[in-house]
């Protein structure tokens, strides 16, 4: 322990950053729910097995990133580096396969023992979707959609780049593998020492190698395309011209990968040149073979997810609290009168502080750094004839206002 600092990758969320963190998850959830999206949440923690199915063994999540510990029932568990897991085990665990389609959105922290950087901490925070029971590219273009207008409606689709590719099917995937493995096996000796090991269990992760080197090698490999099966380059089709019917503007990026064997069909990034080098701000994809490999019945899926961390970065400006009623009572029956009204006003839904103590200035002092609208003065003169001296923050002019009818008076001015 060290001075009492946050731990390395974490940080404290001030009431600044928390009304911007609310602000998109409240924008997301709204516009979910337009778009049929129920809320849900799954534990933080979960049987560390579930996260090895899904993220797979030799993965750098997996071996490099989850925090994962013993619990005194000798139970392995691990952290939620990634919200799709919960959700998936959920449907198997809760038989809501009985349901389907379904439709989730979720938010909350997720955990990853990573290098901290601009924008990515070792403990940080998703929004984000699955839609369930849905084979049909109808439902790729409807997530893409709904994540485009999350963040039309946050300000910042203009700052971003959607990006897509597609997977292919089974058969697509096992041909392409074919093909990158003998490509990749000829500069064998010149990859990372990472992409040497992924050459034989997992080749398609090379292609998004941060290596300088494995990139040099990456730009002349295959690219997927020419390997689709007739079923999959038709899905991809349809995807395109759903999202050209939406007037969803994308770029194709041949090297946009999942590396696990459920992920299938549409792969897609919202990217952004804001952020410096890590520039995905929502991302996601079609995921057909995720709860079979969980142990459930074979359930196709799509979703994405986005990190409210980055997204407050992007976006402008604030939200901001309501701005509020500063009640100052001067004197010791002024601040039983003045109880009463804070508690009368609050319940009458206005927004309202009261000034504890110190001397006038310095009440006033305070009620500027709140941003408050008006502050209502109490003395004992005015509590005598039964008034307060209402001061409009924004213009300086003061007017008297009697005690009684005071919620009417001021509720449509201060709506909380």
């Amino acid at each position: 322990m060290s001075g009492l600092q946050p731990v390395r990758g974490t940080h404290d969320i001030l009431p600044e950053q928390s009304l911007r963190h609310r602000y998109i998850v409240e924008t997301a959830r709204d516009l979910g729910a337009h778009y049929g999206y129920q809320e849900m949440a799954t534990p933080i923690f979960e049987f560390t097995e579930v996260f090895k199915r899904t993220l797979g063994d030799t993965s750098d999540i997996v071996t490099k990133e989850m925090y994962t510990f013993t619990d005194r029932s000798d139970d392995q568990l691990t952290l939620r580096p990634e919200g799709t897991a919960g959700i998936a085990r959920a449907l198997i665990s809760g038989g809501l396969g009985q349901s389907l389609p379904l439709k989730f959105f979720y938010h909350g922290p997720m955990f990853r023992h990573e290098r901290p950087q601009k924008g990515r901490l070792r403990q940080f925070h998703q929004i984000g979707v699955e839609l369930l029971g849905v084979p049909t590219p109808l439902g790729d273009v409807e997530v893409i959609s709904l994540g485009a207008h999350v963040l039309e409606n946050l300000g910042i689709l203009d700052k971003t780049v959607l990006e897509i590719n597609t997977l292919g099917d089974q058969a697509s995937r096992t041909a392409y593998r074919d093909v990158l493995v003998a490509y990749f096996s000829d500069y064998k000796n010149d990859l990372s020492e990472d992409s040497q090991a992924r050459l034989e269990r997992n080749p398609l992760r090379i292609l998004d190698s941060k290596n300088e080197g494995d990139k040099r090698i990456v730009a002349d490999a295959p690219v997927f395309d020419d390997h689709l099966s007739a079923e999959a380059a038709d899905f991809f089709a349809t995807v395109r011209e759903g999202l050209d019917a939406l007037s969803i503007q994308y770029s194709l990026n041949p090297r946009l990968v999942r590396g696990l064997d459920y992920y299938c069909h549409t792969a897609f990034e919202f990217t952004t040149d804001a952020l410096g080098a890590q520039g995905t701000v929502l991302a996601g994809g079609r995921y057909d073979g995720l709860v079979k490999t969980m142990g459930g019945p074979a359930t196709p899926g799509v979703g994405w997810a986005a990190g409210i961390e980055r997204l407050a970065m992007l976006v402008e400006g604030s939200a901001e609290m309501p701005r509020p009623i500063v009640v100052i009572p001067l004197g010791a029956e002024a601040e039983a009168e003045a109880l009463k009204i804070t508690h009368q006003l609050r319940h009458g839904g206005c927004a309202v502080e009261l000034g504890f103590s110190g001397n006038l200035g310095r009440r006033m002092k305070r009620a500027n750094r709140l941003n408050a609208a008006y502050v209502l003065i109490l003395g004992e003169d005015e509590l005598a004839r039964n008034v307060a001296t209402l001061r409009d923050m924004d213009s300086g002019e003061q007017t008297e206002i009697a005690l009684d009818g005071l919620l009417e008076r001021l509720a449509p001015k201060v709506p909380g």
